[in-house]
């Protein structure tokens, strides 16, 4: 049944998936745990779609801006057609997740928001990758590339071995690289990072730095 619903994923826009059961749960915040939207939740599946490498290198960034956020979109039609594809075939239920908004959480004061589930913690306990020292998933084969979907499910599916991670010992490029110094060691400063990497052009077309 694992393998079939992994393969549903990923003949619909997926490029990596895996399974977090019920006795992972214990790694989501209070709050933000897959049972706390669906009371009756046995398993998540997470799944990841790629962005082309190739959008890191090009000038403007509008063009990057654009895709990530299509990628975004993408992500959920691939949660919503595949939900009601897993419910058709196991007769059971199945929960899409946005990729990324809308969600309830919000420190105005700090800029900060949480999903409604923690998806980078899904996709940790599904064994599709680590947190790395920027706080980002880092894949083995994709990097920190992926927009992460998630469908929380009533079936008891068996969890994936956790991932392996890749980030270097010692390794500090990603929070000396910061321009802002918005990088702490395992988090963001979400009030610096958004005040500095989002915007808008003076057609007001969005700009992601």
């Amino acid at each position: 049944m694992e393998n079939e619903i992994k393969r549903i994923l990923l003949a619909n826009g997926a490029d990596v998936c895996g399974i977090a059961g019920e006795e992972r749960f214990s790694v989501f915040p209070e709050g933000f745990s897959p049972r706390d939207i669906f009371p009756d939740c046995r398993s998540v599946i997470s799944f990841g779609a790629a962005i082309p490498r190739g959008l890191y290198d090009v000038s403007p960034r509008l063009v990057y801006g654009a895709f990530n956020t299509l990628t975004s979109n993408e992500t959920d039609k691939t949660a919503l057609f595949c939900a009601k594809e897993i419910e058709r075939r196991f007769s059971c239920r199945a929960v899409p997740m946005p990729s990324d908004g809308p969600y309830e959480y919000w420190d105005a004061e700090q800029k900060k928001g949480k999903g409604l589930v923690s998806v980078k913690d899904a996709a940790v306990a599904a064994g599709l990758g680590q947190l790395g020292k920027s706080g980002l998933l880092l894949n083995p084969v994709y990097g920190n590339t992926l927009a992460i979907g998630l469908i929380l499910c009533d079936l008891p599916l068996r969890s994936d071995v956790p991932s392996e991670s890749v980030c270097i010992d010692g390794c500090k490029k990603c929070i000396e690289s910061c321009p802002v110094g918005a990088i702490r060691e395992g988090e963001v400063v979400q009030k610096l990072c958004r005040e500095n990497s989002y915007g808008k052009n003076a057609r007001c077309f969005d700009t992601v730095n």
